[in-house]
C-alpha cells in the first residue's frame, strides 16, 4: 500500500484545488447566505455542445465564486483498500491549496504516514523520489479555465445517464469530466498523468459560502495487481482564510 500511496495523493489534489484569484465575497448574515446560494445551472440537452456542458458544469460549481476562491483547505477521514483486500487502512487527511501551492497529509499510522507540499516552484514529499504536478492542471480547477487562451473542449461519449466531455489545456494535460443531465454537476471525472488513468466519482455535495464542495467522493487506480482504491469524507471545509507561507515549507 506504502508504495502507491502517491497515486491517491494525486487524485486529491486535483479534486480540493483552485486556482489562486482574487477573495471571493465572504458570508454576512441571511441576505448573504441567500446569496450565496448557487443558482440552477444552464438546462442540458441531447443537443448541448461540449462548450455548453462545460458552462453548465462551471455554473453548477458556483460560477464566479468558484473561479473567484483564493485558499482552501479540507479536512476530513479517508478509508485506504489495496487491491483484492475488503477491509480498509482508516486514516485522516488534510488538504490545503492555494493557487498551484498544495500542503497534503493523510495520516493513517501506524500502518500509514504521508506528507507532500508543492510550493509553487519545487516539491517535497516524505517518501523520496515523489513528484506532484502543479495543483491546477487537473481535476475541477480546469473548469475555471475551460473558456481560457491555450484551452480546447470537446466531446466525449455519454457514459449512462452522463454527459461527457474533455478539457485539455496548451501542455496537453487533459481530464474527462462527465456531468449530471438533471443538474450538470460533475459527477465523474478522469486525470491521466505518468502513463496512469485515475478516476474520481463524487456522490455527496454541500454548497459552501456559493462554492459546490464534494464531501465524499471515492477514487480508483487501475493496476496490473488490481484496483487501488480509496474513500473520503470531508468533515470541515474552509474558504478564502488567510493562508501563511509557512504552511507550504519544504519538511
Amino acid at each position: 500500500m506504502k508504495r502507491y500511496a502517491p497515486a491517491f495523493v494525486l487524485l486529491l489534489i486535483s479534486s480540493a484545488a483552485v486556482a489562486q484569484v482574487p477573495d471571493a465575497a465572504k458570508p454576512n448574515g441571511a441576505a448573504s447566505a441567500a446569496s450565496n446560494a448557487i443558482p440552477a445551472a444552464p438546462v442540458i440537452t441531447a443537443a448541448s455542445t461540449p462548450i455548453e456542458l462545460a458552462r453548465a458544469a462551471l455554473a453548477a460549481q458556483g460560477g464566479d465564486k468558484f473561479k473567484n476562491v483564493k485558499s482552501m483547505m479540507l479536512i476530513g477521514s479517508a478509508d485506504l483498500y489495496a487491491p483484492n483486500s475488503a477491509s480498509s487502512i482508516p486514516g485522516k487527511f488534510v488538504i490545503v491549496t492555494v493557487g498551484d501551492k498544495v500542503r497534503i497529509e493523510i495520516d493513517a499510522r501506524p500502518i500509514f504516514n504521508f506528507k507532500q507540499v508543492y510550493d509553487g516552484q519545487q516539491s517535497y514529499s516524505s517518501m523520496p523520489g515523489v513528484q506532484m504536478p502543479p495543483a491546477s492542471k487537473f481535476g475541477l480547477p480546469v473548469l475555471a479555465k475551460f473558456d481560457q487562451p491555450g484551452y480546447t473542449v470537446s466531446a466525449l461519449p455519454d457514459k449512462k445517464k452522463l454527459r461527457g466531455f474533455r478539457v485539455v489545456d496548451a501542455e496537453g494535460n487533459t481530464t474527462d469530466f462527465y456531468v449530471d443531465l438533471a443538474t450538470a454537476r460533475v459527477m465523474q471525472y478522469l486525470t491521466p498523468y505518468n502513463g496512469y488513468t485515475f478516476g474520481t466519482e463524487n456522490s455527496k455535495f454541500k454548497e459552501v459560502e456559493g462554492v459546490l464542495i464534494p464531501f465524499s467522493f471515492s477514487q480508483r487506480l487501475e493496476m496490473q495487481q488490481g484496483a487501488f482504491f480509496a474513500e473520503y469524507k470531508v468533515k470541515e471545509v474552509k474558504l478564502n482564510q488567510p493562508i501563511g507561507d509557512d504552511v507550504f515549507v519544504m519538511q
